[in-house]
């Protein structure tokens, strides 16, 4: 049985701090704007992968050696990503007709396409999955709740509804829930790995739904949809950081979260 009383108060907090920051959003548009809530946020998740990922090293049975060199083989490339992608962001190689090239698909796209093969299949990493509790990576993205920015910027009239209701909402559902399907799952059972393994499905069509109606609404070569009254506006930094990092970053972290949930056992999720 999962315990219903954390489970709650976890969901009333979460959309405590969302509606919160929602507000904020809608009445101070300098302030995402400006840049420090993105780099504070993922500041926040850089910061608890990499403690993450060592503690999980630690349970391993590898040597004080081999822990380190996985450490720095995943840490260092996933450093330089963020900062390629911050960089291109603030210098807006993302901007519809900064180039000819479809930079910010293939900023979505080419990640997963590369990563997820290599976190998939590495017998380091499937040893690294089978130490780590199943809980740490699926409340971690507690952090999507700060995509109700895009409900913000609907209410305000600058995004079309027809991509921020969609996303917005998606993201945060999936923010919401993350950390009671993290409950759910702690409880052993076979309905909490059931759970979680909805949650990680919801959250990957959140953005497949997210991914798909950016591409065909946005300028450029894919675009199929011209939207009436506001056009989409996600290409500028801040806010194609989401797209341009955030995302496949996320999609990585859903495909590794599953794959351990098929490894483990459920005596072993907690």
């Amino acid at each position: 049985m999962v315990a219903l009383h954390p489970v709650r108060l976890s969901l009333i907090w979460a959309a405590l701090f969302t509606a919160l920051w929602t507000w904020l959003i809608y009445v101070l548009p300098a302030l995402p704007e400006s840049g420090v809530p993105a780099l504070g946020v993922r500041l926040m998740a850089h910061g608890l992968i990499a403690l993450g990922l060592w503690l999980g090293l630690e349970r391993t049975p590898l040597t004080p050696r081999q822990r380190q060199a996985i450490w720095l083989s995943i840490m260092i490339p996933f450093t330089l990503w963020a900062t390629v992608a911050w960089t291109a962001a603030i210098n807006g190689a993302f901007r519809a007709g900064a180039s000819s090239l479809p930079l910010l698909p293939a900023a979505i796209l080419l990640p997963v396409i590369v990563g997820a093969p290599v976190l998939l299949l590495s017998k380091r990493i499937g040893q690294l999955l089978d130490a780590m509790p199943a809980t740490w990576l699926i409340a971690l993205q507690l952090y999507r709740v700060f995509g109700s920015q895009w409900l913000a910027y609907w209410l305000r009239g600058v995004l079309p509804g027809l991509w921020a209701l969609p996303a917005g909402t998606g993201d945060v559902l999936t923010g919401l829930f993350a950390v009671p399907a993290a409950i759910a799952l702690a409880t052993g059972t076979a309905e909490g790995r059931r759970a979680a393994i909805l949650w990680n499905v919801f959250g990957l069509a959140d953005f497949a739904v997210a991914i798909t109606l950016g591409m065909i609404m946005s300028p450029g070569p894919f675009q199929l949809i011209i939207p009436q009254g506001p056009s989409m506006g996600v290409d500028s930094f801040p806010n194609v950081l989401t797209p341009a990092f955030v995302v496949p970053s996320s999609i990585l972290l859903h495909a590794l979260s599953l794959r351990q949930l098929f490894r483990l056992s459920p005596a072993e999720t907690m």
